[in-house]
């Protein structure tokens, strides 16, 4: 099986649950694809960081969709979206990377 790195999965998430509100037009919709998506990333940061990363890094990732909002009212939707997602991509690998 292939293993994709929480990083990629978080910043997935946070894109992938903004595109498929806007696409949709159903908000709670993107809600489930961001919430699906954060706890997959949350049981990968447990098994490679341990419990403590994996609270930080979900706290950093609710943080990350409630601060895209009012980013996006300076930037733009989009680029606020890929903002937080790169940096919560980033903050994943870093603590992963650490960890191992």
């Amino acid at each position: 099986m292939v293993r994709v790195p929480a990083a990629v999965v978080a910043a997935s998430g946070l894109v992938g649950g903004y595109a498929v509100a806007r696409w949709t037009k159903q908000r709670p919709l993107g809600g489930v694809a961001l919430a699906a998506a954060g706890a997959v990333a949350a049981r990968e940061w447990r098994r490679n960081s341990g419990n403590g990363a994996a609270a930080g890094l979900s706290a950093a990732y609710v943080a990350a969709f409630a601060g895209s909002h009012p980013l996006a009212k300076k930037v733009g939707a989009w680029p606020a979206v890929f903002s937080v997602a790169g940096a919560m991509a980033a903050a994943s690998w870093a603590v992963d990377r650490k960890k191992r």
